[in-house]
């Protein structure tokens, strides 16, 4: 019941961030440089029987405690913040130099700064149109409603967009396959198994936010057929998949509550910090589990990830990428 009344008070206050203002449709000018976006690794999520009971496998998740959102407000943070990037290391923690929540960018000017890559990204990288206003306007839109949804910050919605697709709406599927043996130092690294003796998905990740095995794309890999223009409805199942999980595997507002791993009890670790939480929630949603050691970089997958969308966060979009642990 107070998770429904939460909804309820979210939605009201979303009246006037719904529909997307004008602005958000209108192309930029086409950024010089590429930004860095995608990742060849894939997302790698346990199998089911990795998943305690607590875990909910299926759309439909809400953050729990101090993480969890109660308002959308577009101006929530420090305004634009700095486009650089800075590498960090370790655990997620203030204390190992991660950014604090309250140094994060606002949403508006987080998603402005990053219109450039939206309307670009799937010339640049997938071979297909380009998003056009509407398609991007879908995206605003969207993140706003799944944000109210599931109590999720909208900017960590936004970050995950940009790291898997650079808010493509044509993205390919990634298909993670996970016969290979895990490798030495920082090359990707796909395990055969995990530390507690539970055995990875062949996970393929389609959509916005390569999520855990979703239906929802534009660009099926399936049924070969790529919709343009892609439908708003598809468009917000995509980032809803991403956000409140799938049949198959949790998304963001699951990792954030960090109940579901049998290795990683993460609710006492995440009451360390807010911020923390979100470094961590992304490290899982990449690769499963975080390392042993407890630091970001080390383990499985995308070595870079939680570094990464913790300069998304503070305003990262063009600089020259800091961090050189995955393949290019």
């Amino acid at each position: 019941m107070a998770s429904l009344l939460a909804t309820a008070v979210l939605l009201a206050s979303l009246t006037s961030a719904i529909p997307y203002p004008p602005e958000v449709a209108i192309p930029p000018t086409t950024p010089t440089v590429k930004p860095d976006f995608g990742h060849k690794s894939g997302n790698l999520m346990k199998g089911k029987s990795g998943f305690t009971t607590e875990s909910v496998l299926a759309t439909g998740g809400y953050v729990t405690g101090g993480a969890a959102v109660t308002t959308i407000n577009n101006q929530d943070g420090i305004g634009a913040g700095s486009d650089s990037y800075t590498m960090y290391w370790g655990d997620g923690s203030d204390t190992a130099g991660w950014p604090h929540k309250e140094d994060w960018v606002s949403f508006e000017d987080m998603f402005n700064n990053n219109k450039d890559i939206m309307f670009n990204s799937c010339g640049w990288s997938y071979n297909q149109a380009n998003d056009d206003g509407p398609e991007v306007g879908a995206i605003y839109d969207s993140i706003q409603q799944v944000a109210t949804e599931t109590a999720v910050d909208h900017r960590f919605i936004l970050a995950v967009i940009m790291q898997e697709s650079g808010g493509c709406v044509r993205v390919s599927v990634n298909q993670l396959v996970t016969e290979l043996e895990p490798k030495a130092d920082y090359t990707i690294k796909i395990p055969t198994s995990f530390s507690d003796g539970n055995q990875p998905d062949s996970v393929r990740n389609p959509g916005l936010m390569q999520d855990h095995d979703g239906d929802g794309t534009c660009n099926s890999d399936i049924t070969g057929q790529v919709q343009d223009p892609c439908p708003t409805g598809v468009i917000t199942q995509m980032i809803r998949e991403g956000t409140a999980g799938t049949n198959s595997g949790d998304g963001l507002a699951q990792t954030i509550n960090g109940k579901h791993f049998l290795h990683f009890q993460a609710t006492a670790e995440f009451g360390v910090t807010k911020s923390r939480a979100f470094y961590l929630a992304a490290r899982i949603y990449n690769s499963g589990s975080v390392d042993p050691s407890g630091n970001l970089e080390a383990g499985y997958a995308t070595h870079c990830y939680a570094s990464d969308i913790a300069n998304r966060l503070t305003g990262w979009v063009l600089a020259t990428k800091q961090c050189y642990l995955d393949p290019n």
